[in-house]
């Protein structure tokens, strides 16, 4: 492993934790705190719709920041962009801690919450695929691996996240997190902000942006991707959109469905950083298993089985049994999640070629990422509109069989070189 690689994995992974730290961060806050702090004066079914609502506008926002980092990242090169990314999502989660409530100043604090979540979800679109291909283009084996140390770094931000809040909240007790703790986890962010900053200037321009740089440049990467590509671009975020709704299915959306059906929210808590610590490990088993076995066979083995999966996922919540629960959670987050997702690095970094690799990948994952932000919101009401979980786990299961789908119609890509440039 040569020292640029060692960096550019190591930049990646970080930058990706602190990243999904901040925006997961967010997620987490939006089941336990928000409803209760910004959206107060409302019934506490629809304030849970409100506040996953805001959740959603970050995911939103996403494809937004793949286009603008894509564009720019596949002109100027990856790493510039990977520093504004991060400087930008550091910042906003930090203003969010400093956010008056509802109670103080009424309808601005959602307003306030709201433009300082799309300022992350435009940051959080910007920088996974820069840190993909950060490590992709520097890797010369194993790519599966080394890319997938970033989709590592997002259960890694979910524990982090998780820890810090459950932390905060057993020290100082239920009112005062709720008063004025709450804003502890974010305000930190500018102290992962220092040190991601650190790694990342340390590391070089990839080589394969290096060798693209004196190619031609006939269109806009986008108008690329989208003219020459759309079969490609379409079959990459059905994949991906699957793998995110059962991602959000598994963490933001159980964490306040499992309170409701009666667990405590510090048993929940503690069951999701287990079954997120679990899959940081997964993720980079399945996704070294796909340097040698395949992209494909891993992502639709993990697809079916959670499509079957989620059918069982919510009767072992509702049986109220701890060890139930963290079952349901770890083979679902540390396992099947784990297959449908740790490959996809690797995979949408080998779908397109260089000149517009960035704009590309980003588009394909964060338009994918779109079933994260609406899946809360979309069960959420569902269950506010008096239906049962049975249609919660069909559509996770459609979405699941739908990427089996996509997943069929794309090309094996673990072979692929990504340093030649598309003519």
């Amino acid at each position: 492993m040569s020292t640029q690689l060692r960096r550019a994995v190591t930049s990646s992974y970080l930058g990706s934790v602190i990243e999904y730290y901040d925006f997961l961060l967010y997620g987490t806050a939006s089941a336990v705190v928000f409803n209760k702090v910004f959206f107060a004066n409302m019934d506490p079914l629809l304030a849970s719709v409100a506040s996953f609502g805001t959740f959603a506008t970050g995911y939103l926002a996403r494809p937004i920041g793949g286009i603008l980092f894509g564009h720019f990242g596949d002109l100027l090169g990856r790493k510039r962009m990977l520093v504004l990314s991060m400087t930008l999502m550091g910042v906003a989660s930090f203003l969010i801690g400093l956010l008056p409530t509802y109670a103080q100043v009424g309808g601005l604090a959602p307003i306030g919450l709201v433009v300082l979540r799309l300022i992350q979800g435009i940051a959080v679109g910007g920088e996974w695929g820069g840190s993909v291909l950060l490590s992709a283009e520097h890797a010369t084996s194993r790519r599966g691996l080394w890319a997938g140390f970033t989709n590592a770094g997002a259960p890694t931000g979910m524990v982090l996240s998780t820890a810090v809040l459950t932390g905060t909240s057993a020290v100082l007790g239920e009112q005062a997190f709720l008063d004025w703790g709450w804003r502890i986890p974010f305000l930190l962010s500018i102290l992962l902000l220092a040190v991601g900053l650190f790694v990342r200037v340390k590391v070089e321009e990839t080589p394969a942006f290096k060798a693209m740089r004196a190619a031609p440049r006939r269109r806009l990467p986008v108008v690329e991707v989208l003219r020459s590509h759309p079969k490609k671009l379409l079959l990459g975020i059905g994949v991906g959109f699957a793998a995110f709704v059962a991602q959000s299915t598994l963490t933001t959306f159980v964490i306040s469905y499992a309170v409701r059906a009666g667990h405590t929210r510090q048993g929940v808590l503690n069951v999701l950083t287990i079954s997120s610590a679990g899959a940081v490990f997964g993720i980079l088993v399945f996704s070294a298993m796909s340097d040698r076995f395949g992209r494909r066979p891993i992502v639709l083995v993990g697809t079916i089985a959670m499509a079957a999966w989620s059918f069982l996922l919510f009767p072992m919540i509702d049986a109220r049994s701890a060890g139930l629960l963290l079952l349901a959670l770890v083979v679902g987050q540390a396992v099947l999640h784990a297959m449908m997702y740790g490959p996809l690095a690797a995979l949408y970094s080998e779908m397109f070629s260089t000149e517009y690799r960035y704009t590309g990948a980003s588009l394909a994952y964060q338009i994918g990422g779109l079933g994260a932000g609406l899946a809360p919101v979309l069960f959420a009401e569902v269950q506010r509109a008096g239906g049962g979980t049975l249609a919660i786990s069909a559509t996770v299961a459609a979405f699941c069989l739908l990427a089996a789908g996509c997943v069929l119609a794309l090309k094996e890509t673990n072979k692929q070189d990504l340093i030649p440039v598309a003519a």
